[in-house]
Protein backbone atom coordinates (compact mmCIF):
# COMPACT_ATOMS: atom_id res chain seq x y z
CA UNK A 1 0.00 0.00 0.00
CA UNK A 2 1.73 3.48 -0.98
CA UNK A 3 2.20 5.57 2.02
CA UNK A 4 0.40 8.90 2.01
CA UNK A 5 3.44 10.57 0.32
CA UNK A 6 3.48 8.43 -2.75
CA UNK A 7 -0.35 8.70 -2.84
CA UNK A 8 0.15 12.36 -2.90
CA UNK A 9 2.75 12.64 -5.78
CA UNK A 10 0.69 9.95 -7.76
CA UNK A 11 -2.41 12.09 -7.45
CA UNK A 12 -0.77 15.44 -8.52
CA UNK A 13 1.14 13.66 -11.58
CA UNK A 14 -2.26 12.80 -12.31
CA UNK A 15 -3.97 15.76 -12.17
CA UNK A 16 -0.92 16.93 -14.13
CA UNK A 17 -1.83 15.05 -17.17
CA UNK A 18 -5.15 16.98 -18.01
CA UNK A 19 -4.45 20.30 -15.63
CA UNK A 20 -1.69 23.10 -16.52
CA UNK A 21 0.35 23.20 -12.91
CA UNK A 22 -1.49 26.65 -11.85
CA UNK A 23 -4.37 24.68 -12.29
CA UNK A 24 -3.62 22.08 -10.00
CA UNK A 25 -5.15 22.61 -6.60
CA UNK A 26 -3.66 21.63 -3.26
CA UNK A 27 -7.12 20.31 -2.02
CA UNK A 28 -8.02 18.60 -4.85
CA UNK A 29 -4.71 16.78 -4.84
CA UNK A 30 -5.81 16.09 -1.20
CA UNK A 31 -8.87 14.77 -2.02
CA UNK A 32 -7.95 12.19 -4.79
CA UNK A 33 -4.76 11.03 -2.52
CA UNK A 34 -7.73 10.38 0.23
CA UNK A 35 -5.45 12.43 3.17
CA UNK A 36 -6.19 15.56 4.94
CA UNK A 37 -4.98 19.09 3.27
CA UNK A 38 -3.11 19.24 6.57
CA UNK A 39 -1.24 15.76 5.44
CA UNK A 40 -0.28 17.49 2.20
CA UNK A 41 1.15 20.72 3.55
CA UNK A 42 2.93 18.36 6.32
CA UNK A 43 4.79 16.07 3.50
CA UNK A 44 5.56 18.92 1.19
CA UNK A 45 5.12 22.35 3.04
CA UNK A 46 4.00 24.31 -0.35
CA UNK A 47 2.58 23.89 -4.19
CA UNK A 48 6.33 24.91 -4.77
CA UNK A 49 7.31 21.81 -2.51
CA UNK A 50 5.22 19.72 -4.13
CA UNK A 51 6.64 20.72 -7.41
CA UNK A 52 9.96 20.21 -6.30
CA UNK A 53 9.09 16.61 -4.89
CA UNK A 54 7.43 15.63 -7.98
CA UNK A 55 10.59 16.89 -9.95
CA UNK A 56 13.22 15.14 -7.67
CA UNK A 57 11.08 11.89 -7.76
CA UNK A 58 11.18 11.84 -11.81
CA UNK A 59 14.60 12.56 -11.69
CA UNK A 60 15.14 9.59 -9.36
CA UNK A 61 12.86 7.59 -11.05
CA UNK A 62 14.88 7.80 -14.01
CA UNK A 63 17.98 7.29 -13.18
CA UNK A 64 17.20 3.75 -10.82
CA UNK A 65 15.70 2.66 -14.35
CA UNK A 66 18.99 3.37 -15.90
CA UNK A 67 20.75 1.23 -13.40
CA UNK A 68 17.91 -1.53 -13.65
CA UNK A 69 18.66 -1.95 -17.50
CA UNK A 70 22.31 -1.62 -17.05
CA UNK A 71 22.15 -4.81 -14.42
CA UNK A 72 20.82 -7.05 -17.01
CA UNK A 73 22.84 -9.87 -18.29
CA UNK A 74 23.73 -8.60 -21.89
CA UNK A 75 26.55 -7.67 -23.81
CA UNK A 76 27.62 -4.24 -22.99
CA UNK A 77 26.75 -2.45 -25.50
CA UNK A 78 23.27 -4.16 -25.89
CA UNK A 79 22.42 -2.54 -22.78
CA UNK A 80 23.24 0.77 -23.40
CA UNK A 81 21.04 0.58 -26.40
CA UNK A 82 18.10 -0.70 -24.32
CA UNK A 83 19.38 2.48 -22.25
CA UNK A 84 18.71 4.62 -25.60
CA UNK A 85 16.00 3.16 -26.72
CA UNK A 86 14.09 3.50 -23.16
CA UNK A 87 15.16 7.33 -22.45
CA UNK A 88 13.82 8.39 -26.02
CA UNK A 89 10.51 6.54 -25.16
CA UNK A 90 10.10 7.88 -21.70
CA UNK A 91 11.72 11.22 -22.68
CA UNK A 92 8.45 11.47 -25.35
CA UNK A 93 5.80 9.93 -22.99
CA UNK A 94 6.88 11.92 -19.82
CA UNK A 95 6.69 15.71 -20.26
CA UNK A 96 8.08 15.94 -16.45
CA UNK A 97 11.42 13.83 -17.57
CA UNK A 98 11.81 15.54 -20.97
CA UNK A 99 11.91 19.09 -19.29
CA UNK A 100 14.64 17.48 -16.54
CA UNK A 101 16.68 15.93 -19.32
CA UNK A 102 16.45 19.24 -22.37
CA UNK A 103 15.66 21.78 -19.87
CA UNK A 104 12.61 22.95 -21.77
CA UNK A 105 10.24 23.82 -19.15
CA UNK A 106 6.27 25.00 -20.88
CA UNK A 107 4.09 26.23 -19.20
CA UNK A 108 1.76 23.45 -18.10
CA UNK A 109 4.68 22.23 -16.18
CA UNK A 110 6.00 22.72 -12.36
CA UNK A 111 9.03 24.34 -13.19
CA UNK A 112 10.07 24.07 -9.54
CA UNK A 113 12.29 27.13 -8.39
CA UNK A 114 14.70 26.44 -5.79
CA UNK A 115 13.75 26.89 -1.48
CA UNK A 116 14.55 29.88 -0.19
CA UNK A 117 17.70 30.33 1.39
CA UNK A 118 15.61 31.45 4.84
CA UNK A 119 12.67 28.39 4.55
CA UNK A 120 12.71 26.81 7.43
CA UNK A 121 13.76 23.36 6.80
CA UNK A 122 11.57 20.39 5.96
CA UNK A 123 10.28 17.87 8.80
CA UNK A 124 10.63 15.06 6.48
CA UNK A 125 13.99 13.62 5.20
CA UNK A 126 12.91 13.39 1.81
CA UNK A 127 10.95 16.71 1.43
CA UNK A 128 14.45 18.47 2.36
CA UNK A 129 16.24 15.77 -0.26
CA UNK A 130 13.57 17.39 -3.12
CA UNK A 131 14.26 20.87 -1.46
CA UNK A 132 18.02 20.76 -2.21
CA UNK A 133 17.43 21.74 -5.84
CA UNK A 134 16.53 20.04 -8.89
CA UNK A 135 19.65 18.71 -10.82
CA UNK A 136 20.34 20.55 -14.33
CA UNK A 137 19.59 18.61 -17.57
CA UNK A 138 23.84 18.41 -17.34
CA UNK A 139 23.89 17.37 -14.23
CA UNK A 140 21.17 14.14 -14.64
CA UNK A 141 23.09 13.48 -17.79
CA UNK A 142 26.39 13.30 -16.05
CA UNK A 143 24.71 10.87 -13.51
CA UNK A 144 23.39 8.59 -15.81
CA UNK A 145 26.80 8.59 -17.78
CA UNK A 146 28.90 7.69 -14.64
CA UNK A 147 26.38 5.09 -13.85
CA UNK A 148 26.86 3.61 -17.24
CA UNK A 149 30.30 3.62 -17.35
CA UNK A 150 30.64 1.62 -13.88
CA UNK A 151 28.06 -0.95 -15.53
CA UNK A 152 30.43 -1.40 -18.75
CA UNK A 153 34.10 -0.77 -16.94
CA UNK A 154 34.48 -4.36 -15.78
CA UNK A 155 32.94 -5.54 -19.19
CA UNK A 156 35.27 -3.19 -21.43
CA UNK A 157 38.33 -2.69 -19.40
CA UNK A 158 40.38 -1.55 -22.85
CA UNK A 159 40.67 2.15 -23.38
CA UNK A 160 40.39 2.75 -19.41
CA UNK A 161 37.77 4.32 -17.71
CA UNK A 162 38.30 7.88 -19.62
CA UNK A 163 37.31 6.12 -22.92
CA UNK A 164 34.52 4.43 -21.77
CA UNK A 165 32.86 7.78 -20.12
CA UNK A 166 33.46 9.85 -22.80
CA UNK A 167 31.25 6.93 -25.42
CA UNK A 168 28.50 6.98 -22.77
CA UNK A 169 27.80 10.29 -22.83
CA UNK A 170 28.16 10.58 -26.13
CA UNK A 171 25.93 7.70 -26.78
CA UNK A 172 23.64 9.63 -23.94
CA UNK A 173 23.97 13.22 -25.61
CA UNK A 174 22.78 11.62 -29.07
CA UNK A 175 20.03 10.04 -27.71
CA UNK A 176 18.54 13.24 -26.38
CA UNK A 177 19.39 14.81 -29.80
CA UNK A 178 16.55 12.71 -30.63
CA UNK A 179 14.04 13.97 -27.94
CA UNK A 180 14.51 17.54 -28.96
CA UNK A 181 15.27 16.89 -32.63
CA UNK A 182 13.86 13.53 -34.09
CA UNK A 183 15.47 12.27 -37.28
CA UNK A 184 14.59 8.85 -39.20
CA UNK A 185 11.55 7.54 -37.68
CA UNK A 186 12.61 4.28 -39.02
CA UNK A 187 15.56 4.58 -36.84
CA UNK A 188 15.42 7.53 -34.70
CA UNK A 189 18.75 5.49 -32.95
CA UNK A 190 20.58 5.43 -36.24
CA UNK A 191 24.08 8.00 -34.76
CA UNK A 192 23.88 5.69 -31.36
CA UNK A 193 24.02 2.52 -32.83
CA UNK A 194 26.70 4.23 -35.12
CA UNK A 195 28.91 5.72 -31.95
CA UNK A 196 28.45 2.41 -30.56
CA UNK A 197 30.00 0.28 -33.33
CA UNK A 198 32.89 2.38 -33.17
CA UNK A 199 33.06 1.96 -29.50
CA UNK A 200 32.66 -1.92 -29.79
CA UNK A 201 36.00 -1.47 -32.08
CA UNK A 202 37.90 0.89 -29.81
CA UNK A 203 37.43 -0.94 -26.90
CA UNK A 204 39.03 -4.08 -29.19
CA UNK A 205 41.97 -2.55 -29.94
CA UNK A 206 42.40 -1.43 -26.48
CA UNK A 207 42.10 2.31 -27.48
CA UNK A 208 44.33 2.60 -30.06
CA UNK A 209 44.21 4.77 -33.46
CA UNK A 210 45.01 4.34 -37.22
CA UNK A 211 46.75 7.28 -38.54
CA UNK A 212 46.60 9.45 -35.40
CA UNK A 213 42.88 9.28 -35.45
CA UNK A 214 39.97 7.08 -33.85
CA UNK A 215 39.03 3.93 -34.83
CA UNK A 216 35.82 4.24 -36.44
CA UNK A 217 33.04 0.59 -36.85
CA UNK A 218 32.45 0.17 -40.46
CA UNK A 219 28.83 -1.34 -39.86
CA UNK A 220 27.04 1.67 -38.13
CA UNK A 221 24.45 -1.02 -37.40
CA UNK A 222 27.11 -3.29 -35.78
CA UNK A 223 26.20 -1.82 -32.11
CA UNK A 224 23.02 -3.65 -32.64
CA UNK A 225 23.41 -7.03 -33.04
Amino acid sequence: MPTAREALLGAALTALSTLPWSAVRMVDVASAAGVSRQTLYNEFGSKEGLARALVRREADAYLQGVERLLAVPAPPERNLVTVAEWTLAQARARPLLRALLTGCWGERLPMPRPAGARSRAAAVPAQRRADAGTPTPAELLGQARDRAAAALGAAWPAGGGAETLRSCEIVLRLTLSSVVAPGDPADPLFLVREELARMRVRQSLGGQSVGGQSVSGTNPRAGDR
